[in-house]
């Protein structure tokens, strides 16, 4: 006869849920909300049918693109640490609306891990037609994202065949505030004449941005609709925008062209003369020539940058005398009174700097160290130096970082002052370390 005895029951598993709230596709004022009024609903759904929550958590972050969400990724890891083993949560697309996120809660509940996700009106266990639901309501909430993102890109090119720029209007325009003319751009009558003169500047008198940049900060104290001053590159973005004289490209870089409903400030011929000058100004800056000591330092009075430029004078035998000079750029102060000073005495300021320097703070020294090697084993190989002679002194490292400065190529001085982990400061003609 076959055994009678009575197979044990196997007892149920005891589900413990982390409850999990994330935000919608809502206004973010809203969404807040959402995320509150969720937690709400589903501790009232714990206490009603007594389930056991032993975590909360909040996502702000959305849940369209994988693997983009922290506290998700959190609770996959804690699911597999055993921490609970059921999701609370008020619907299934607030776990996933992607592909990707979605089979990591199918592969965690195959594999017993994740026992049941529960919502406000659905469970969802580990069987085939649930999980096969859930699957089904996650690529619908994917679909839904998906041809959200089709018609977003369908009515913005549609505005764009309109003449309609999508996006903040450049400087110089503001955007209509009524909701049936979004992204209408209008002039803005306060700083358009700026904008145009700028253009004009550029064109006819051949100003160059830097010169343009003082010009709107120091003498018109000029603002953006942010009320801040406009940085040398917002300058550059301002004059190469074709925005001004009524075209305009969408998305940038994307070759889809579109002619502007909006009023131009410029015509295209002054927009072209404004880009050949600039070409010409970048022209001028990418053949001047390379100085030892600028980007390297700071104005001791006003904290702008300093520059270098050089004089020749010519002696009563036909030849001339370069000389350098280093001053104060007075990007932050056009009046400051920092004067000039000769490279030359600035070498020697710096040699003198070199004795209050820690070498080992300078990453230079390995390379001071294989160039002297080099040196030495030139030396043998000319001199017929056996291995038998007596050993080398230790190389001078101080002295030869001074030789660099007083001998060496602008290149060479200039990695070596790059190495240099202080901040060399230029006030009043003299250089010191902060």
């Amino acid at each position: 006869m076959g055994d009678t005895r009575r197979q044990p029951i196997a007892q149920p598993v005891r589900v413990r849920y982390c409850l999990y709230a994330r935000k919608s596709t809502e206004s973010e004022e809203r969404q807040v909300l959402s995320i509150d009024s969720q937690i709400k609903e589903m501790l009232q759904l714990a206490d009603r049918e007594g389930l056991e929550i032993v975590e909360l958590k909040r996502e702000s972050h959305s849940a369209k693109e994988t693997g983009q969400r922290p506290v998700f990724n959190e609770i996959v890891d804690e699911l597999k640490a055993g921490k609970y083993n059921g999701i609370l949560t008020w619907a299934p697309d607030r776990i996933s609306r992607n592909a990707g996120d979605l089979g990591k809660i199918v592969d965690l509940m195959d594999a017993g891990t994740l026992q049941e996700i529960r919502t406000h009106s659905q469970s969802f266990r580990n069987n085939p037609n649930e999980k096969f639901l859930l699957m089904i309501l996650g690529s619908q909430a994917k679909l839904e994202n998906d041809n959200r993102g089709v018609n977003v890109k369908r009515g913005l090119r549609t505005r764009c065949e309109m003449g309609l720029r999508p996006g903040v209007a450049p400087v110089g325009y503001s955007n209509e505030k009524h909701a049936d003319r979004k992204c209408h751009a209008v002039i803005d009558e306060l700083r358009a004449p700026v904008i145009k003169q700028m253009f004009e500047k550029v064109a006819n008198e051949q100003w160059s941005g830097r010169k343009l940049y003082q010009w709107l900060k120091f003498d018109l104290n000029f603002k953006s609709r942010a009320n801040k001053n406009m940085t040398l590159s917002s300058v550059y973005v301002v004059l190469q925008n074709p925005f001004y004289y009524g075209v305009f490209e969408y998305p940038e870089k994307s070759g889809n062209w579109y002619d502007g409903k909006h009023q131009p400030l410029i015509t295209k011929e002054l927009f072209d003369k404004a880009q050949e000058q600039l070409k010409r100004d970048r022209i001028l800056r990418s053949d001047i020539k390379e100085f030892a000591f600028i980007k390297l330092m700071l104005c001791g009075a006003c904290g702008s940058g300093i520059t270098a430029e050089e004089k020749f004078k010519k002696l009563k035998d036909g030849t001339s005398n370069r000389y350098v000079y280093y001053g104060c750029t007075r990007a932050r102060d056009k009046d400051c009174k920092n004067g000039y000073v000769r490279e030359e005495e600035l070498i020697t300021q710096t040699v003198k700097i070199m004795d209050h320097i820690d070498l080992n703070n300078i990453s230079m020294r390995e390379k001071f160290e294989a160039e002297v090697d080099r040196m030495r084993k030139f030396q043998r190989a000319f001199t017929a130096t056996t291995t038998d002679a007596k050993p080398q002194k230790e190389i001078d490292l101080r002295g030869y970082a001074k030789y660099l400065l007083k001998e060496g190529s602008v290149t060479e001085k200039r990695e070596l002052l790059l190495c240099i982990k202080s901040k060399l400061v230029l006030d009043k003609g003299t250089l010191r370390l902060e």
